[in-house]
C-alpha cells in the first residue's frame, strides 16, 4: 500500500490506497464493555464532542454518456487520508479524506471526494497513547459515517453505491511510524 503524507504546519495526515479490515483494540473492548455494564471506565476516554462534513464533492464529466447501460463496469481507485489538528481547547479535530476515481480506460466516469471529520476530547490518556488514539480509533468510529455518505454521493450521481471495505487504521499508523523513524536523521 502506497502512502503519501501531507504536512502542514498545523495538520498532520496519514493516508492509503485500496481497502483493508480493522484490527480492533483491547483498550476499545474494555472501555466498551465496562460501560455497557454501567461501570465508570478508569481507563483512558475517548469522547466525540462533534462529526460533519467539511467538504463534498462528485463530478460526473460525461453525463449522461457515462451512465448508458451496456457500459462496463469502471475500475475504481480509492484513496484514504486522514487528517488532524489540535485545536486550542485541548480537543483534536480527525478528518478522513476518502477520494474514489471511476475510469474506463482512459475516460473518467466519476470523482467521489468527501472530508469527513470529528472533533474528539480525552482523558485519562498518556503521551504515549495519544497518538494511536488520534489515527487509530478517531478513524474507526467516523469511518461507518462516511463510508455511508460516499455510497449514497455515488449512488445519486447514477452510479450503484460505492461500499468500502472498512481500513487497517492500525497497520496505517504502524507503517507511518516506521516511516517517519526511517526518516529521522541518524547520529
Amino acid at each position: 500500500m502506497a502512502k503519501k503524507p501531507k504536512k502542514t504546519k498545523e495538520e498532520d495526515s496519514l493516508s492509503i490506497d485500496g481497502e483493508a479490515s480493522p484490527a480492533p483494540t483491547p483498550e476499545a473492548g474494555q472501555a466498551a464493555e465496562a460501560q455497557a455494564n454501567g461501570e465508570t471506565a478508569s481507563g483512558p476516554m475517548l469522547s466525540v464532542l462533534a462529526q460533519y462534513t467539511k467538504d463534498q464533492s462528485f463530478e460526473n464529466p460525461h453525463a449522461p454518456e457515462s451512465l448508458r447501460s451496456g457500459l462496463e463496469a469502471p475500475g475504481i481507485n480509492i484513496n484514504i487520508e486522514i487528517g488532524r489538528q489540535m485545536m486550542n481547547d485541548d480537543s483534536v479535530e480527525v478528518t478522513l479524506m476518502l477520494r474514489a476515481e471511476a475510469r474506463r480506460g482512459e475516460d473518467v466516469a466519476f470523482i467521489a471526494e468527501l472530508e469527513y471529520a470529528g472533533l474528539f476530547a480525552f482523558q485519562g490518556v498518556n503521551v504515549e497513547q495519544i497518538q494511536p488514539m488520534i489515527l487509530i480509533e478517531c478513524p474507526r468510529l467516523l469511518f461507518p459515517f462516511a463510508r455511508q455518505i460516499m455510497a449514497e454521493m455515488t449512488q445519486n450521481g447514477g452510479f450503484p453505491p460505492i461500499m468500502l471495505e472498512p481500513p487497517d487504521f492500525a497497520a496505517m499508523f504502524r507503517e507511518e511510524m516506521m516511516r517517519r523513524a526511517a526518516d529521522e536523521p541518524k547520529n
